[in-house]
């Protein structure tokens, strides 16, 4: 099979190259601008000759046509992150909707087999039930990246109506790991943390830490990706979580114990506004039919963050 990935060079993109070449594809093209991709999450098989990689954009209409035109199977995993497309809803219609508008087009017209759509837990807003199964209705979205991932989805979704294009649409909860975003205004909690826990500074939680998240591995959703591609399943959304609720509070516990580190959390009045204080994925339906189960614990996994950002940190100073 011949594959193309936009988005291949991001953080989530390049572990789901690296789970495809262990079933020995004949070529995986990838695409990715570098607004959020790195060329050094790439080192692992950049120099694997099925791999050919693109630096472009998939705004450029002409350049994404041609690429579709060379491949049987598209995993579609470019995208702002959700702040970015608060910021500039102009460029978040432009990369989410448009690009993904016209790349279901050239999917139709070249006969793509089957695509693997990036969408995420924030078409649900805050969910009506906990455990939240992909039944719970998308209304109390209110993030225009939420908006954006399920028009993407129900845009696939007529497509396969319309056409017969299959597709599987996979809706990630909070993914973590190696090579996650780790710079600018938009850096993750526990990145934050590792900067305290590497200076043994007091790391900061706003409000009271009880806002909760499903945190997964980014290995194990790099699995479901290429699950979902080999499943005989089509028209499907899953969510892709650990079906483990962790607060922020214990979330800074667990980084701060696997890094034998005693410092104490400062708690600060709330600076923002957050509509969703939970998330927790229902992921039977993933189970069952994707035969997806994830195999690294929060503890590993915080553990494998924790190593390569702080071997990251020192290459840079050294």
């Amino acid at each position: 099979m011949k594959i193309l990935i936009t988005g291949g060079a991001g953080f989530i993109g390049s572990y789901v190259v690296e789970e495809l070449l262990t079933h020995k594809p004949e070529k995986i093209i990838i695409i990715d601008n570098f607004i959020r991709g790195r060329e050094e999450n790439m080192s692992n098989f950049i120099h694997n000759p099925i791999v050919e990689f693109v630096k472009g954009d998939i705004r450029d209409e002409k350049l994404l046509e041609s690429l579709v035109a060379q491949v049987d199977y598209v995993f579609h995993m470019a995208a702002l992150r959700i702040n970015a497309c608060a910021a500039n809803p102009q460029e978040g219609f432009d990369v989410m909707l448009k690009a993904t508008f016209n790349l279901a087009q050239y999917c139709v017209k070249y006969k793509i087999k089957k695509v693997i759509y990036s969408s995420s837990a924030s078409v649900y807003g805050l969910a009506q039930h906990f455990p939240t199964p992909e039944t719970d209705n998308p209304y109390n979205n209110q993030t225009f990246y939420g908006g954006a991932k399920l028009w993407g989805e129900q845009l696939f979704r007529n497509y396969k109506f319309m056409y017969g294009l299959d597709y599987v649409a996979l809706r990630y909860f909070n993914v973590y790991g190696p090579r996650m975003d780790t710079d600018g205004k938009y850096t993750e909690v526990m990145i934050k943390w590792l900067d305290c826990i590497r200076d043994n500074r007091q790391p900061l939680i706003f409000g009271d830490g009880s806002t909760t998240m499903d945190f997964v591995y980014v290995q194990d959703v790099a699995k479901a990706n290429v699950a979902a591609l080999l499943a005989d399943i089509s028209d499907e959304a899953f969510n892709i979580g650990s079906q483990r609720e962790t607060s922020l509070k214990e979330l800074l516990e667990i980084l701060l114990k696997v890094n034998s580190s005693n410092l104490q959390p400062k708690f600060m009045p709330e600076n923002t506004i957050n509509p969703v204080k939970r998330r927790l994925a229902d992921i039977s339906k993933a189970k069952k039919l994707l035969n997806f189960t994830p195999t690294i614990t929060l503890e590993e996994g915080l553990k494998k963050l924790s190593e390569w950002y702080f071997s990251k940190q020192k290459s840079q100073n050294s």
